[in-house]
């Protein structure tokens, strides 16, 4: 008889970097809400950071792939848009790898209530502290960056430009 040894699913699913931020994990930035183990069976449940999400079919090919190769023969991921994402989902932990990479964290994100959310084509947040040197003293150089999700900045102390993440 062969034993077959599988690593907590939760483990490896929470293990899975994100594919346009991967100093992060999924767990991190608060996309990984659920991981249900029954016998074979392994149900994980993703949220995007929005529901146009150009990684998400990496998210969860690199979920199911993983899961697999640690032994579990079944696997499906699920993804949930209610609630929506939000950047207040992002843990500390999250936070911290965000400025160690030169990314400034986004801060709170704006109230809102129940059912679909707005769309605010406002300006992105005008206070970032410059990730590098701490500085508040930053100016916004474009809304976009590498990615929809930042925003390009530079510090006006240390001259360093940055990105910012946004506040969802």
């Amino acid at each position: 008889m062969v034993t077959v040894t599988r690593t907590d699913p939760r483990v490896i699913a929470e293990s899975v970097v994100d594919p346009e931020l991967p100093m992060l994990t999924l767990a991190d930035l608060g996309v990984l809400r659920e991981v249900a183990a029954t016998g074979d069976r392994v149900v994980v449940t993703i949220t995007p950071t929005y529901s146009g999400c150009p990684a998400i079919t990496e998210m969860r090919t690199e979920l199911h792939r993983r899961l697999t190769e640690a032994g579990h023969p079944e696997v499906e991921v699920r993804t949930r848009l209610d609630p929506p994402w939000t950047t207040d989902w992002i843990s500390d932990a999250g936070r911290r790898k965000l400025a160690e990479h030169g990314i400034a964290p986004p801060g709170h994100a704006p109230e809102s209530g129940p059912g679909p959310v707005p769309l605010r084509l406002g300006p992105t947040r005008r206070h970032a502290r410059c990730p590098r040197c701490e500085s508040a003293d930053t100016e916004e150089l474009s809304e976009f960056g590498a990615t929809a999700c930042k925003a390009l900045r530079r510090c006006r102390s240390c001259l360093e430009p940055f990105e910012h993440m946004k506040e969802i």
